[in-house]
């Protein structure tokens, strides 16, 4: 389950890096704005996942998570960036240590909505990654929106492009 589990963080690192390349090709104007009116911008949709995958940490270390980053936190990419590099830094340091026991022991946290909840530490890995991978589609949306080309960002290309490496380095 751990081998499974380093590979969908190499691939989470790999598909957001890959979109926060598209991103940087925005205004300023346009990170911010709504491509489409009741639509979230792209910088509240990068903020939210950025935030979320934080809250995951820190819930899996045991802290209270009370609220989400904001706009106001976080105004540009690259204050997102660095959320997501701290983010990332931390499950690539979490990962390693987990043991059986640890990815099936219970995990039990408040949402920010103050619902109470358990699941396996092995679910909510599995659902970091997941949950990333939806908003990435809804960001390439806006970003299509917004005339900017999308990498793809799939899990297959990703596994196709490490197959092709380990290929070449033979």
């Amino acid at each position: 389950m751990q081998d499974d589990l380093f590979a969908l963080f190499e691939f989470n690192r790999w598909a957001t890096a890959l979109l926060i390349n598209a991103v940087r090709q925005l205004s300023p104007e346009q990170y911010g704005q709504e491509p489409v009116p009741g639509w979230s911008s792209v910088r509240d949709t990068m903020i939210h996942v950025a935030g979320a995958t934080d809250i995951w940490f820190r819930r899996l270390h045991g802290e209270p998570v009370t609220s989400r980053p904001t706009s106001q936190e976080l105004p540009t990419l690259d204050d997102a960036v660095r959320l997501f590099d701290k983010a990332h830094d931390a499950f690539d340091r979490l990962l390693p240590t987990l043991t059986p026991e640890r990815l099936t022991a219970i995990l039990a946290y408040r949402n920010l909505a103050g619902n109470d909840f358990q699941l396996p530490v092995w679910a909510v890995l599995r659902h970091v990654v997941n949950h990333a991978t939806y908003h990435r589609g809804q960001i390439a949306s806006k970003l299509k929106r917004l005339g900017v080309d999308c990498p793809d960002t799939d899990f297959a290309f990703w596994a196709n492009e490490k197959t092709q490496a380990i290929g070449t380095s033979r």
